[in-house]
């Protein structure tokens, strides 16, 4: 006499290539880019702390470029990378006893004087100061033609009315001007608020090449996308796991197969 034989069907299944939290495969791919994006953001922090660094600034002699009380990020560079239009961070003993920040407008060998038409003249040449307050003039009170000697800069802040810059030394025996070694970095970003890159001197472009903004973009990009693989991969095993356990419930509510 026939009868039935209750049988359950057999679980399914992903192979031999399926674990509790996921697959071989995926949990492989998840510690590895658990691991690139651990170097990629300890390297962007690495490569962040060698090349920049930080500094508050104490005055507003910079505004409205940086305010006082910005935190900003300055490339390290050698004073014979210096450029026109570049905002440096510099120490000179006959100016102060601490860094100071202003804006490089003319190099060894150029002529700059002020004002005429209320802009900067810098060999003879009308210098656009977009980064200067509206309707501000380039200085406050006028100065003679000063050319600056080789290896030496003249720089000014962009609060014209207030800074202790070249204009308040005219009278030293360097005329104003500081040497290039006395350079110690250049200025790329506003960090704190978060007003990002300095925009671009163009108004000096006529006069010769602009330095090249620095690495800062790279470097975040890397920082970002690390914290992004390692979050990631780090949470491929919760979830995956997780969708595991919804599959074996769903299973185990199953009918029993009849055959």
């Amino acid at each position: 006499m026939g009868g039935e034989s209750m049988t359950h069907t057999a679980p399914r299944s992903g192979g031999s290539d399926t674990g509790p939290v996921g697959s071989r495969t995926g949990q492989r791919l998840s510690g590895l880019a658990v691991a690139l994006g651990l170097v990629l953001f300890l390297g962007g922090f690495a490569w962040g702390a060698v090349v920049y660094r930080p500094y508050t600034v104490p005055t507003g002699s910079m505004t409205p470029t940086i305010a006082a009380g910005d935190r900003i990020l300055a490339q390290r560079v050698d004073g014979a990378e210096v450029r026109r239009g570049d905002v440096v961070v510099f120490k000179d003993a006959t100016w102060a006893n601490a860094p100071m920040v202003k804006r490089v407008v003319a190099v060894g060998g150029d002529t700059v004087s002020c004002c005429q038409d209320g802009k900067l003249k810098v060999n003879g040449k009308e210098i656009d100061e977009p980064y200067l307050t509206k309707g501000e003039p380039a200085e406050i009170t006028g100065f003679p033609t000063v050319t600056v000697p080789e290896g030496r800069l003249f720089l000014l802040g962009d609060e014209r009315g207030s800074s202790l810059d070249s204009t308040a030394h005219l009278t030293d025996a360097a005329g104003g001007t500081v040497a290039r070694s006395a350079v110690d970095a250049r200025v790329d970003a506003v960090v704190y608020p978060m007003n990002g890159m300095l925009p671009r001197p163009t108004g000096f472009e006529a006069l010769g090449d602009l330095s090249s903004p620095g690495p800062l973009r790279t470097i975040i990009a890397l920082v970002i996308g690390g914290a992004v693989l390692v979050l990631g991969g780090g949470a491929y095993g919760p979830i995956a796991k997780r969708t595991g356990a919804a599959r074996a419930r769903r299973e185990s509510a199953e009918p029993a197969g009849v055959r």
